[in-house]
């Protein structure tokens, strides 16, 4: 049944690199305090490409959800080739803009097998 799953997710990233975009998901971690030199660490960076479509939502998802805000939009990313996923913490930089990921960040997984994240983002 697995293996049924993991040609959707292949599929889902073909179809989305043919349609899409590259994005990049950006992590970063807070340095830590270090008391023997009074000083913070420099924060890490750790970037990943993956391939996204950007949408816009519909009128009935505006009058159904009251957390879109006007400038929202809908991110697909696929699944197959990220070392991680996408968390509530992290960046998401597109169309030349960096986004903000808006909870609940959704991941399409049957069996247990990611195929697609679909976020909620806002600039």
């Amino acid at each position: 049944m697995s293996e049924f799953y993991n040609r959707m997710a292949a599929t889902a990233l073909r179809l989305i690199a043919q349609f899409g975009q590259p994005v990049t998901i950006r992590d970063i971690t807070k340095g830590a305090y270090d008391p023997s030199t009074s000083k913070t660490r420099p924060d890490s960076v750790v970037e990943r490409t993956a391939q996204g479509i950007m949408l816009d939502f519909t009128g009935q998802e505006f009058q159904t959800n009251s957390l879109i805000k006007v400038g929202d939009k809908k991110l697909k990313i696929a699944a197959s080739g990220l070392t991680s996923p996408p968390t509530l913490l992290s960046k998401v930089v597109a169309q030349g803009r960096t986004w903000t990921i808006v909870p609940p960040l959704k991941e399409i997984n049957p069996a247990g097998t990611p195929i697609l994240y679909e976020l909620q983002v806002r600039s």
